[in-house]
């Protein structure tokens, strides 16, 4: 450990990973909050050189020696820390701190040392509406919102309550929908390819999480109650999906919302949009009254969310969705726990601590966000985006099942060695499964005979998190 001028630097050397795989880009990244630790715990993983800014030395020895990574102590927003730390040589710089102006001054200082890529963690929905600007006249190559993007999930998974988690690809056409097999399913006991004959529906089962496993199922597998079962089609095939089953649940019209933070305002904006009517239950009075002022059509109630009696007298019995989005993660647990036990509609609990997701799983609480790993994904995704030159470009990636699985998207831009070729002719690698194939607005779920072709978007699902083309599917 060397302390240079006050600033503390830390070297290292990658391990090798299993697979040795090399180093694929140097990436900067300013601000170990959680959003920052999870990126340099995500990106080291996938084998880039990875180097961390911070201002407090103890966060950056802590995470230097977790993850293994560079790291720099510096205000990440001064010209001199970014060019000491090496900034000029990176391929993409990722500002998280927790101030919106720091983040944007730390991607314009990085402009100015030469780095292409920048992203910047922007908060404030007044920032937030000029994307456009910072984009085509500060040179932010990506803003994003951890609020805006959670708030974004809770609004697609309660327009679906059968749904614990809700993915789009190809840009809404087809659905990524993970729901649980209840005790008295039909589904129970039942192989996939009996089920492919029994409900005779154009809707393929991708990935299912049994007792902490994952598998990516082939056509002899066998689903049991309380599995997580993950399926792919367009929205009306999973419908009829539901209507086969007799669990179609009918669409919502209401939700409690516990907490009044900038999530719950983006939330309760989109609900309100949609016709839902929205309650809002916090205990501060000064948000209470911001609230009234900017959601007029909303029901704000200055109270404590997890007083039962204020809850069963605010209507928790008769409402159809509660979401618990307070700023502590306990709270948020027991606060759904209770509305659980209670047999109300859809509960959506916020956590960003990962370490409770074993808890959480146990508890049965199914549906659970984190603004924290749904922006990371944001961001890996464009990350990936940037790699991708072999003949496919890189549109979308989504992690399922605590981020076993990847669940990724390519546009197929040319013809490859692995076009216009019967599929039972290519030879996959383990743990992959090619889920659907988008040509000129048709939806396929594949089968041997189908092929890859040029301008064909494609869905896939892989145990393995080194995907960048499609080429590395192939064996």
């Amino acid at each position: 450990m060397l302390y240079l001028d006050n600033f503390l630097f830390l070297e290292y050397t990658i391990c090798s990973l299993s697979n040795h795989m090399e180093v694929r880009m140097n990436i900067v990244i300013v601000g170990a909050g959680k959003l920052g630790r999870t990126l340099t715990k995500h990106l080291s993983f996938e084998n880039h050189n990875i180097t961390i800014i911070d201002t407090k030395p103890t966060v950056v020895e802590n995470i230097v020696n977790e993850y293994d990574v560079m790291g720099y102590c510096g205000n990440g927003a001064s010209y001199d820390t970014q060019k000491n730390a090496g900034v000029a040589k990176a391929n993409v710089l990722i500002a998280t701190t927790a101030s919106d102006e720091v983040n944007i001054l730390c991607c314009l200082v990085a402009k100015k040392l030469g780095v292409k890529q920048t992203i910047a963690r922007v908060t404030s929905h007044e920032y937030a509406k000029q994307v456009s600007l910072m984009s085509n006249e500060l040179g932010i190559s990506m803003t994003v919102n951890p609020e805006l993007d959670a708030a974004n999930e809770i609004v697609r998974i309660l327009q679906f309550p059968n749904a614990i988690k809700v993915e789009h690809f190809a840009n809404g056409k087809v659905n990524l929908v993970e729901f649980k097999i209840e005790k008295g399913s039909i589904l129970h006991n039942k192989s996939l390819i009996a089920l492919r004959e029994k409900l005779q529906l154009n809707v393929l089962v991708c990935a299912v999480s049994r007792e902490g496993e994952v598998f990516i199922p082939k056509g002899n597998f066998v689903l049991h109650e309380g599995d997580n079962v993950y399926i792919t089609a367009d929205a009306k095939s999973i419908v009829d999906f539901f209507k086969k089953l007799n669990i179609l649940k009918d669409k919502l019209k209401s939700s409690m919302i516990i907490g009044g933070g900038k999530i719950s305002y983006y939330t309760a904006q989109k609900l309100l949009s949609s016709g839902i009517t929205v309650k809002i239950i916090e205990p501060n009075l000064d948000i209470c009254n911001d609230l009234s002022d900017i959601l007029p059509k909303a029901m704000i109630i200055n109270g404590d969310g997890t007083n039962h009696e204020l809850l069963f007298e605010e209507g928790l019995l008769s409402t159809d969705s509660l979401v618990s989005l307070t700023g502590m993660d306990e709270t948020n647990i027991i606060i759904s726990s209770f509305a659980k036990a209670q047999n109300c509609g859809k509960v959506i609990t916020k956590v960003n601590n990962a370490n409770y997701g074993f808890i959480i799983g146990n508890i049965g609480l199914d549906t659970v966000i984190s603004p924290v790993e749904i922006s990371s994904s944001n961001i890996i995704r464009y990350v990936r985006g940037m790699e991708s030159t072999r003949g496919s470009e890189f549109k979308t990636l989504y992690r399922l099942v605590d981020n076993k699985v990847e669940a990724l998207e390519f546009l197929i831009s040319k013809k490859t060695s692995y076009t216009s070729i019967p599929l039972k002719d290519l030879k996959f690698k383990n743990d992959i499964l090619l889920a659907c194939i988008i040509r000129e607005n048709n939806i396929i779920i594949p089968s041997g005979k189908d092929t890859i072709e040029p301008l064909d978007t494609l869905i896939i699902i892989t145990g393995n998190s080194f995907i960048k083309d499609v080429s590395d599917i192939m064996r």
